[in-house]
Formats: structure tokens, C-alpha cells, sequence
């Protein structure tokens, strides 16, 4: 039992991943130029929210992961072709 070189990833750190990877797994069952557009179109989401949320905006984060969940139910439906993208912007106001 070595102690291992990798940080230990959070609850939510994971559910991240996993929705990434089960996004990458939906394109897999659509046309090769469709694959090709949502896993672009997922990269491009995935790492723009990564530099532009604070880590610790959870409420923002569980928001972004069910908004992703449903998005990805409505993927790995086989009626759906391919994916849109919206954006949400969200004003970054101070409240005290």
C-alpha cells in the first residue's frame, strides 16, 4: 500500500469527470462529423467553466453538473443528432 503520487479528487471533482467522459461515450453513438462537433463543442465548455468558476461557487457547480446531466440524457437519446450549445452568463455580483 504505497501512498500515491495523485491528490485525492472530491465528490464533486468526480462527478465532473464522469459527466465529461459519459459525454465523450454519447458522441461515440452519432455520426463521425457529429463525434467530431460535440466532443469539440464539450472540450471548448468543460474547460472554459474550469477557468472561469471559482472552485468554490458549489451552488454554480451543482447547477452547471444537472444542467450537463439532463443535457447528456437528452444526447444518448437516439432521436437527437447532435448537441447546441447555450450560453449562460452569470453576473459575478458581491452580496453581503
Amino acid at each position: 500500500m504505497g501512498a500515491s503520487s495523485k491528490p485525492r479528487l472530491s465528490g464533486m471533482q468526480k462527478q465532473v469527470l464522469a459527466l465529461y467522459r459519459g459525454f465523450l461515450r454519447a458522441a461515440r453513438s452519432k455520426s463521425p462529423e457529429e463525434r467530431t462537433r460535440i466532443e469539440s463543442m464539450v472540450s471548448v465548455e468543460f474547460r472554459h467553466n474550469s477557468s472561469q468558476v471559482d472552485r468554490k461557487n458549489f451552488l454554480y457547480i451543482e447547477y452547471l453538473l444537472r444542467r450537463g446531466k439532463k443535457q447528456l440524457d437528452q444526447l444518448k437519446s437516439p432521436d437527437t443528432v447532435g448537441l447546441s450549445s447555450l450560453n449562460v452568463e452569470v453576473s459575478q455580483t458581491k452580496r453581503s
